[in-house]
């Protein structure tokens, strides 16, 4: 989709540090951060919302929590605790329409 951030950002044609990238996702920091640590686990498939999924993403919903918890381990918050997010539908807080999963930490977070 030529106009998804996030297939820019997948695709190279916007420039983004990468911190994590494996066949089907990335992992980069979110621009506009709610917490000292705040990254977007993002699937290289191009899927609207964690709504859209289907059972044949099963498997790659899966890679993308246990990637939301290595980047935990790795960025020093996973034994601390975060918090993961997916926003689903404008209604749900979702900016930009492709799936992506929030990991926050660093901080003490109320309910």
């Amino acid at each position: 989709m030529q106009d998804c951030v996030f297939c820019n950002i997948i695709n190279h044609t916007i420039d983004s540090k990468i911190l994590m990238e494996t066949e089907e996702l990335i992992v980069i920091n979110d621009i506009l951060p709610k917490a000292p640590v705040h990254m977007l686990v993002i699937p290289k498939k191009h899927i609207v919302s964690i709504h859209q999924l289907r059972p044949e993403d099963r498997e790659l919903a899966g890679k993308l929590l246990m990637a939301a918890r290595d980047m935990a381990d790795r960025s020093g918050i996973g034994e601390k605790g975060y918090k993961l997010v997916f926003n689903v539908g404008k209604d749900g807080g979702q900016v930009i329409p492709h799936l992506h999963l929030h990991v926050l930490g660093g901080k003490k977070f109320s309910e």
